[in-house]
């Protein structure tokens, strides 16, 4: 299975909306804030844009949170 990292900003009501659906469902995964620098970074280089919510699926990204959502349903909660 690919690894899975979410960037997220604290601010951002998206970034929370995914953050709060993994609280409640128990879905632990790799967490990055794109408030340090070298996350922000990354998520430019790889992904393109600055754009949080971004589930990264190995080195694929995906955007959008209800997107992310309906992927982190599929994978964890089957």
């Amino acid at each position: 299975m690919d690894e899975l990292s979410l960037y997220y900003l604290p601010t951002c009501p998206y970034s929370l909306k995914v953050l709060r659906f993994m609280e409640t469902n128990g879905i632990v995964i790799d967490l990055k804030s794109t408030t340090e620098p070298v996350n922000k970074e990354r998520l430019l280089a790889v992904g393109k844009k600055n754009q949080v919510p971004c589930l990264f699926i190995g080195e694929q990204a995906l955007y959008e949170s209800d997107d992310i959502i309906d992927y982190l349903k599929q994978r964890f909660l089957g």
